[in-house]
């Protein structure tokens, strides 16, 4: 009778190993595959950006060759590269919070060869704010084909975001453009969006027409302000007068 329970015990916990086995040759084969595309929470661009000291010391050091373009591709290539990911988002955030597009552009195609560089909605946003805020129409450009290349895509409200930066910036063709692609996304429309695009549109009366006329087509049961028609004409006309 032993000898038989014995031997019962072992086929049973023979099964079970081949079993087991089985179980994690199945897994190998078709690994569980995390797609954090769209998840927004855990874009490092988000994040709280603490530099540190070797970032400040690069930051520093980029300032002051900034004039020197030999000496400023050399330290990029031997220090910068170098530097760890949070220290590199740090000090290009900072670049961009000081308005420094030179260095920001700089920084932007370092980040972009690195290994875990993933394309990023709030990357591309942060860059293309910052440069519409110092009107570099040109980089504007070449920034956007970097992102079509890469196929990165706007939520309606980054794209609302944007938007209202570049005409806050005095840039309404660009602001447009990027209106018409909004437009196209694939993302169902949202209300909020356009009520920022139509606010910052007030000092262009003819374009903001055609946004109010595409938003009620939209949601044709929601309300639009109008302000009064003399409002930026009087502002226009005393600052002529000043000029004059």
């Amino acid at each position: 009778m032993i000898t038989m329970f014995n031997y019962s015990r072992t086929v049973l916990l023979r099964r079970a190993l081949r079993s087991t086995w089985w179980s994690n040759m199945n897994t190998i084969s078709n690994p569980v595959h995390f797609n954090h595309t769209n998840s927004t929470s855990l874009s490092i661009w988000r994040r709280k950006k603490e530099m540190g000291k070797e970032g400040l010391i690069i930051a520093k050091e980029l300032k002051r060759l900034e004039s020197n373009p030999v000496r400023l591709e050399r330290y990029i290539k031997s220090h910068v590269s170098r530097l760890l990911k949070s220290d590199l988002v740090s000090v290009l955030f900072e670049f961009q919070r000081q308005d420094l597009v030179f260095l920001s552009m700089k920084l932007y195609e370092v980040v972009r060869k690195e290994i875990w560089y993933r394309p990023d909605m709030f990357f591309y946003r942060d860059m293309l704010m910052m440069l519409a805020r110092n009107k570099k129409v040109d980089e504007v450009k070449r920034v956007w084909q970097d992102l079509k290349n890469e196929e990165v895509h706007f939520d309606q409200h980054t794209f609302g975001d944007i938007i209202r930066s570049f005409l806050d910036s005095g840039l309404p063709s660009e602001a447009m453009f990027i209106y018409d692609e909004m437009r196209r996304a694939p993302d169902p429309p949202l209300s909020l969006p356009y009520r920022v695009i139509m606010k910052g549109l007030l000092p262009y009366p003819e374009l903001r027409e055609k946004v109010k006329h595409d938003f009620l087509e939209v949601f044709p049961d929601m309300i639009i302000y109008d302000p009064p028609q003399d409002l930026f004409e009087d502002d226009y006309s005393s600052s002529s007068e000043c000029n004059n």
